[in-house]
């Protein structure tokens, strides 16, 4: 049960703030929920029956939730803050739920008054996953003792794995996690919008670690666009891991049109022997054959498919390198999508067979030439798009993506949750 008499208040009923609600009043404790004002009979109307008390909006829930959580896009989080932040109840602890802490905190040391405690915290998976064994940042910026306990004491409600941070180390993590990745995932999804095709039709996507591409590209695509551009544009050390995938792919994209062969290959070897060290006959450990062919959304047959360059995980490997960084050092704040990002690196590169056809099919194959030309566009087509800081520019681009995948979206996003429950339980 949860701690007697505390009253825990969630401002945004989104995705994130409704799993927030419905495991905190699960566990006992009183919840007061607002999404904005002119939602409120409509949340009153789907949730009023739950056991949530429903407020008109973030002023309500601040005079009177002894815990606030705001659950916003981080692209919105100061303007939240400003404008309920001065109703925020004596002695409350308030924490945030975006996935870029530096401009959270800012807001908060901004507009919060000085009698409140700041306790923040960031599950590390979106809204489809179960909170339970999964991470959970939690980060102790201003606060006495007691309350930080108690902050720790409600969290544990979620029964996720606790990883207690400072808000840049979580940054820093996230950038590291997730900046890379995603642009790899949208940057897939927008090649295939912009040739036409969908890859569950495609012989190049359709077993094996393409499986794995396809269903997280379309799980990602199947989410709400503010949740990738808030982590992209405003984590300050995000720009960083962006512009070495942006510059890893055209390094790689030019040896392989230039027909500098020797180039390309001392350079993906390069990059596999820091990552994975020089014997890597065994060291496959988070995905496995069984597991990888579940993951299939095409109704072509296994046997006609055809080889891939995976150019998207080469350069992934060469940006590690690059970066001096070692991606299994970060599996302690790991993301879902990072867990299979890595899984499927891992898997192409401690595969002697998969990674020569790879490399042969990068060099020599004119057609995987012209895709990867597509592919690398992309890529520079969205970095260029983070580097402006461009949030409009973001969610066109990803909303046009999404409309052209949407036949598969949710068949994608479910496919995908069933193989990260399968990860998680390995």
């Amino acid at each position: 049960m949860g701690v007697t008499g505390i009253e825990i208040g969630i401002i945004g009923a989104g995705d994130m703030g409704m799993l927030y609600a419905k495991r905190f009043r699960k566990a006992g404790y009183a919840v007061n929920l607002c999404d904005t004002p002119e939602k409120y009979e409509e949340l009153l109307e789907k949730h009023g029956e739950q056991g949530i008390n429903i407020l008109r909006d973030g002023y309500a829930v601040s005079r009177r939730s002894d815990i606030i959580i705001y659950s916003v896009p981080a692209v919105i989080i100061s303007k939240a803050v400003e404008e309920y932040g001065r109703a925020t109840k004596v002695g409350a602890i308030v924490a945030g739920q975006t996935s870029v802490k530096t401009p959270e905190i800012q807001a908060f040391e901004k507009h919060l008054p000085e009698d409140v405690h700041i306790v923040t915290c960031h599950s590390m998976h979106g809204p489809n996953i179960d909170t339970k064994g999964q991470p959970l940042a939690v980060i102790r910026y201003r606060s006495d003792d007691a309350h930080y306990q108690l902050a720790v004491k409600v969290l544990g409600a979620l029964e996720s794995r606790m990883i207690f941070l400072t808000y840049e180390e979580h940054d820093r993590l996230t950038a590291d996690t997730q900046a890379a990745t995603h642009l790899a995932f949208i940057s897939l999804g927008t090649a295939w919008s912009l040739q036409g095709y969908h890859p569950w039709l495609n012989p190049q996507f359709i077993s094996g670690i393409n499986n794995v591409k396809v269903a997280m590209a379309l799980r990602i695509y199947a989410s709400k666009w503010h949740v990738y551009a808030g982590l992209a544009i405003m984590n300050p050390l995000a720009k960083k891991q962006l512009q070495c995938y942006v510059v890893s792919m055209a390094t790689l994209y030019k040896y392989m049109i230039a027909g500098k062969r020797a180039e390309f290959r001392d350079l993906v070897h390069r990059a596999a022997d820091f990552i994975f060290g020089k014997d890597r006959s065994h060291k496959k450990i988070l995905l496995d054959d069984d597991v990888l062919e579940q993951l299939s959304l095409s109704r072509v047959p296994k046997s006609q498919s055809k080889p891939n360059s995976h150019l998207s995980l080469l350069c992934a490997a060469v940006s590690w390198y690059k970066m001096n960084m070692s991606p299994y050092d970060s599996l302690v704040c790991q993301t879902p999508p990072f867990r299979m990002w890595l899984g499927i690196v891992e898997y192409l590169f401690c595969s002697h067979e998969l990674l020569e056809e790879s490399i042969e099919t990068a060099l020599t194959d004119r057609y995987t030439q012209a895709e990867d030309l597509v592919f690398y566009t992309a890529v520079t087509g969205w970095g260029q798009c983070i580097e402006l800081g461009s949030f409009e520019g973001y969610q066109e681009r990803f909303e046009a993506t999404a409309e052209f995948l949407r036949p598969k979206l949710e068949e994608g996003k479910d496919l995908s949750t069933m193989i990260l429950k399968k990860l998680t339980k390995a």
